[in-house]
């Protein structure tokens, strides 16, 4: 069977591929960030030259320091500020992500970050949706095929969190598919939006939350119990709810319920080494959470910050763990089948797009 095969690092550039974290602020292009920042003259950038800042921003983000981490933000989201902007962000995210055998996006955003200048939420929201397709077109134009689908983000330590749930399900029918709270979890329990969740709940609306990242498992107890996400944004510290001890490992009653109830995990291995998660790809989560079978995904989270691609992230856990095009077909139909779009739209992607690529591409 040719989908037990190790892929080469141009087949995985290859196959088709699905994102569900990833942060448009965490996107941009280098040059871009440029651009931007002389047409407003922001002058506060580390560097002008493309090579030199794209390192910069990852090496801040690897240094160990949270200030100068959070300061690679101050920088992306200083260059969003207007409607122009935020579209040739957008626009160039999606044909970046199609140019990297990304076949399916939902990419989030928080609209709350760029209304430091003339634009209101619904600007924002607006803006992107049209950068959005925008890039679709263009990478239709150059022989990729990409659906780019929005998550609307409310920040935990601001209070916008009712305001953007209402937006999710006001522009649920123009590209976006759904809600996510991000931000700090030690200190901003999501319980204490549940106002925002159950609002979503009540109109069908679809929700992630991130937990799981910077906290531990009762983040996610608190964020799946209490607050009733779908997924979760990261949730790699499920694996603190797994006992090693012994021959076998034990499940603990959360990590049961997460896998025994499909409960998708969004993960990010460059990301989460990043933040101290695992110390490198090899002692990663990813790869015992997907031995015992929860339903895992892999995601790029930022990918000027993680210097990083789906393309990467998927020869990261192939070189980690001798994944064959079985395993990345897997997460993949795991990808689709826990987006936020309709039932019968995930599984034509899958079989009209996924399987036969990766068919065609495995046997090679």
């Amino acid at each position: 069977m040719t989908l037990n095969r190790t892929p080469t690092a141009e087949q995985i550039k290859r196959i088709p591929k699905v994102v569900l974290h990833d942060h448009l602020d965490g996107g941009l292009r280098p040059q871009t960030i440029i651009d931007l920042a002389q047409e407003i003259g922001y002058n506060k950038l580390p560097s002008t030259d493309a090579a030199a800042l794209g390192d910069w921003f990852f090496e801040a983000c690897n240094s160990g320091s949270l200030e100068r981490y959070l300061e690679t933000f101050d920088h992306t989201i200083a260059v969003m500020q207007t409607h122009s902007a935020v579209v040739r962000i957008a626009r160039e995210a999606a044909l970046d992500l199609a140019r990297d055998g990304v076949v399916y996006a939902e990419v989030r955003g928080a609209p709350e970050l760029f209304t430091q200048g003339a634009m209101d939420l619904n600007e924002v929201i607006e803006a992107t949706t049209e950068g959005f397709q925008l890039g679709m077109q263009d990478a239709k134009s150059e022989g990729f095929s990409i659906r780019v689908e929005q998550i609307l983000c409310a920040l935990r330590q601001n209070d916008w969190s009712d305001e953007v749930a209402k937006k999710v399900v006001k522009y649920r029918d123009q590209h976006v598919v759904g809600f996510d709270i991000a931000g700090p979890e030690d200190g901003y329990p999501a319980k204490d939006y549940l106002s925002a969740f159950d609002y979503l709940r009540a109109e069908n609306a679809h929700f992630t939350i991130h937990a799981g990242e910077a906290y531990g498992p009762a983040s996610i107890w608190q964020a799946i119990q209490i607050c009733g996400a779908e997924r979760l944004g990261h949730g790699v510290r499920i694996v603190e709810d797994i006992d090693f001890s012994g021959a076998e490992p034990k499940l603990g009653l959360l990590a049961a319920y997460v896998r025994d109830r499909r409960i998708p995990l969004e993960l990010c291995p460059t990301s989460n080494l990043q933040t101290g998660a695992a110390k490198d790809y090899a002692s990663h989560p990813i790869g015992i959470l997907e031995k015992l079978r929860f339903r895992i995904t892999i995601n790029t989270d930022n990918r000027l910050m993680s210097g990083t691609s789906m393309s990467q992230e998927m020869a990261h856990v192939v070189n980690a763990f001798d994944w064959t095009f079985l395993d990345l077909q897997r997460v993949t139909v795991n990808a689709l089948k826990s987006s936020f779009i309709p039932f019968d739209e995930r599984l034509s992607i899958i079989e009209e797009l996924v399987k036969p690529a990766y068919q065609r591409i495995s046997e090679e």
